[in-house]
């Protein structure tokens, strides 16, 4: 089996495969989209208090 063989075999493979996948409607793209920024936007504040937080103790122990 040559290589043009095995790309074509690759990419018929790879296209079955995406048939199977069942892809989100725009409702629940949005939905998920909203739910990822809240959690970064969460994280981002959480670990600034805590940098903030770790700071300021390391900063009392260096004194």
């Amino acid at each position: 089996m040559g290589k043009i063989d095995t790309i074509k075999a690759f990419l018929t493979e790879a296209r079955a495969e995406l048939k199977k996948v069942v892809w989100p409607n725009k409702k629940q793209t949005v939905q998920v989209t909203w739910v990822v920024i809240a959690l970064t936007v969460f994280l981002a504040v959480f670990l600034g208090v805590v940098d903030i937080g770790l700071s300021s103790v390391v900063k009392y122990v260096l004194k």
